[in-house]
């Protein structure tokens, strides 16, 4: 190989190396990007996680409006809320484990927790906080005055909201 024939083949060496270079710089760079978008967007951290899942699922019969009115309550403080009109409200209690005793006209599953009926958001945000080793929550029957139950000049009634267990064991968890 003659200094004219190696000069050229050492200028193609160095340019084949220089595209290399920067094919290496591109898929640093692109990776970085996809890395910033994964994270961006709660991927890398929660696969598969809808960022806009709801707080918990109320079940309840289409027809319900005081079960609506609950969940208007809800919403304005700050709940997400899925929606579940189901034909047989008794047959979802009956599989979900809420007791007779503490039956209501809607039932609301939050993680782990059944909501029974008009709770207040106050008890719904203890639940949450304290965590006790129960079922749920309940409000038994209607209580008039109950968050979704009131009625204008109507005077309100006094009612326990009650821990419950699968087994129809309570305990009163706030009186109002």
């Amino acid at each position: 190989m003659n200094k004219k024939t190696a000069k050229r083949h050492n200028s193609k060496k160095i340019d084949l190396l220089s595209q290399m270079g920067n094919h290496k710089q591109l898929s640093w760079k692109m990776v970085l990007i996809g890395a910033l978008i994964m994270i961006g967007t709660g991927w890398f951290f929660f696969p598969g996680k809808s960022q806009a899942q709801p707080d918990m699922i109320v079940y309840k019969s289409a027809s319900c409006g005081c079960c609506g009115n609950w969940i208007e309550y809800l919403e304005k403080n700050g709940f997400k809320v899925k929606v579940e009109n189901v034909e047989d409200i008794y047959r979802v209690k009956k599989e979900l484990g809420v007791p007779n005793q503490v039956a209501s006209c809607h039932t609301a599953k939050m993680g782990s927790y059944l909501i029974e009926g008009h709770v207040p958001v106050e008890d719904i945000n203890r639940l949450i906080k304290e965590k006790p080793v129960v079922s749920g929550i309940a409000a038994p029957g209607m209580p008039m005055g109950s968050p979704g139950m009131e009625v204008e000049g109507e005077q309100p009634d006094r009612y326990d909201v009650v821990t419950f267990t699968r087994n129809g064991q309570t305990q009163v968890f706030s009186r109002h």
